[in-house]
């Protein structure tokens, strides 16, 4: 079938194998408990599978969905044997991540470089919001090594300034795939902070921009307002920024990522997803969810801790991984 053809390199195809390795391994052991002794689809086969689905964190929404989808093939059908419930559930998963129109990309690439009023260039602005401990400030220094590897000009922003350890982390980063930093000290004014390094950054002549942010989720209103304030005053300096607001999430924690995707997009405009240490955990199905429910594009899946496997997300190369 054409919509599995192989796209990314071996290597990539490997890496991303592996890491969703104990996600599948989790999910078909329970998938054959759940057919165990049945020839058939039934409503038992269904009501198990609708457990096993919740249970891989693949979401009670989007798994209701799932279910859906596969009743009416039933009905349709008449009969489906229990043998063809692994193809058919491929196909459904597969669709349901196509309606979300996300999830095409093969390589690490930025939109056209973002232009002034006076056609003059300027630098594409990405600003990464998540809580502590997701793997925020790992994933923009992996980003950062990507697009430098494109051969883009990169320049980050640490505008976490709530703790003193987030700007030491993103000049170990910077330091390590040698790209400049603008950073103050802690406690600084984070709006401040962002304003520099787009000033820095236009200065430079520099492709792209990423700005770190603090993820507090323990009092939203001040952390929205703190967002706020400081897209008013990247705007200042480039119009529209931020291009791109990335959400970071830990895909090992499950049912938690769901619940801060729904506090950050209530706090800001998020645009894109990164679902990071996948490779760690058996709750892969995180991404099926959340890509599902939220509407907002999963761009990167971590599936490893290698500076190259923070991986684009491409819903093909995910699903066939999922049911190899």
């Amino acid at each position: 079938m054409s919509f599995f053809k192989k796209i990314f390199s071996k290597e990539k195809k490997e890496t991303l194998d592996k890491g969703l390795e104990k996600t599948k391994t989790n999910f078909f052991d329970k998938l054959s408990k759940a057919v165990a002794g049945k020839s058939k689809v039934d409503d038992d086969v269904l009501d198990n599978l609708e457990e096993v689905l919740v249970a891989s964190d693949v979401g009670v929404e989007t798994t209701l969905k799932v279910i859906d989808r596969i009743e009416a093939r039933v009905a349709k059908d008449k009969y489906v044997g229990t043998d063809e419930l692994n193809k058919i559930l491929r196909q459904e998963i597969a669709g349901l991540l196509s309606e979300t129109n996300v999830g095409n990309e093969t390589e690490f690439k930025i939109p056209t470089i973002a232009k002034d009023k006076d056609g003059n260039k300027m630098p594409y602005v990405l600003m990464v919001v998540g809580v502590n401990g997701v793997g925020k400030t790992t994933t923009i220094g992996k980003l950062a090594s990507q697009f430098k590897k494109q051969g883009l000009k990169v320049v980050l922003g640490a505008a976490d300034t709530f703790r003193a350890a987030a700007i030491d982390q993103l000049q170990v980063w910077a330091d390590r795939t040698n790209v400049p930093i603008v950073r103050q000290e802690m406690g600084s004014d984070p709006a401040s902070v962002a304003f520099d390094t787009l000033k820095s950054a236009v200065n430079q002549n520099a492709d792209v921009v990423i700005i770190d942010t603090a993820g507090r989720l323990h009092n939203k209103v001040n952390l929205m307002n703190e967002l706020t304030k400081i897209k008013r005053v990247m705007q200042k300096v480039v119009d529209n920024s931020p291009h791109d607001v990335l959400l970071v999430l830990d895909g090992s924690t499950g049912q938690n990522a769901f619940e801060q995707a729904k506090q950050f997009t209530k706090a800001t405009e998020v645009t894109s997803l990164a679902v990071t240490k996948l490779d760690g955990t058996a709750k892969g199905g995180v991404v099926i969810g959340i890509s599902d429910q939220f509407k907002i594009p999963v761009k990167y899946i971590g599936v490893g801790e290698g500076i190259d496997d923070l991986q684009v997300f491409n819903k093909h190369e995910f699903v066939d991984s999922f049911f190899k």
